[in-house]
């Protein structure tokens, strides 16, 4: 099953070292190649940003989108490196209260893209299983720990919902592959304030971030380097016949 070739279209991955990260490894890749696009964090910038782009690419009902990324770990089973193939995605709203809201969104990637993604990365040892979409970084090792536990989720990330969600209304196949690069045991620096509006990160901001806490700001570079080396290897794996 790992010569299998996937039968995927466009690949979308956040904009910035994680774009970079996979064009690297397509490069190694001999055999023809699926686009791929830079998008922008957080929900409503990607959101605003697929209604355009859906426009100006030919996507027809039955294509095939991968999106990847790397994700932070909301449980202690995940630790930094590991590939994670989601089964489904989960949208709250939640805010930092901790009260959980009402109503939970849960979205399924398509089963057999999701099983074929999971034997092609079967020498890899990825994990299948359900990602959390927040629309804010989550930086507070409690709080991983808690929406974890509160929403039975594997991981987080800030696109993937929105995705999924826009992408099966046109009809459209979605699989998800990312890589953790945070660890649920350690808080993280709070970059809010680094998060442009259009879904971009501002220069000035981020390094400020990163030097008020600098214990954090180090754990955070090195395992996000280990993270960016395996997203490498992992579209690599994907995409070699």
């Amino acid at each position: 099953m790992q010569n299998l070739k996937i039968p995927i279209d466009t690949i979308l991955v956040p904009q910035g070292a994680e774009y970079k990260s996979v064009c690297k490894g397509l490069n190694r890749v001999a055999v023809p190649k699926p686009t791929v696009f830079p998008i922008p964090m957080g929900t409503l910038p990607l959101k605003n940003y697929l209604e355009i782009w859906q426009k100006s690419v030919r996507l027809h009902p039955n294509s095939q989108v991968l999106l990847m990324g790397l994700c932070g770990s909301l449980s202690t089973q995940y630790n930094v490196g590991d590939i994670v193939v989601y089964k489904s995605c989960i949208y709250s709203g939640f805010k930092q209260d901790r009260e959980l809201p009402r109503s939970i969104s849960q979205l399924f990637c398509e089963p057999e893209l999701t099983a074929t993604l999971q034997n092609k990365l079967s020498t890899k040892k990825a994990f299948t299983g359900i990602g959390l979409t927040s629309d804010r970084f989550i930086y507070s090792a409690n709080e991983k720990l808690h929406l974890g536990q509160a929403y039975n989720a594997n991981v987080v990330d800030m696109e993937g919902f929105v995705a999924l969600e826009y992408l099966n209304q046109l009809g459209i196949s979605v699989g998800m592959v990312r890589v953790v690069s945070d660890d649920v045991r350690y808080d993280i620096p709070n970059l809010t304030n680094a998060l442009n509006s259009d879904g971009s990160l501002r220069a000035l901001p981020l390094a400020m971030g990163l030097l008020r806490e600098p214990t954090a700001a180090t754990r955070l570079i090195f395992s996000s380097i280990r993270g960016l080396q395996i997203l490498q290897e992992v579209i690599t794996a994907l995409f070699t016949i």
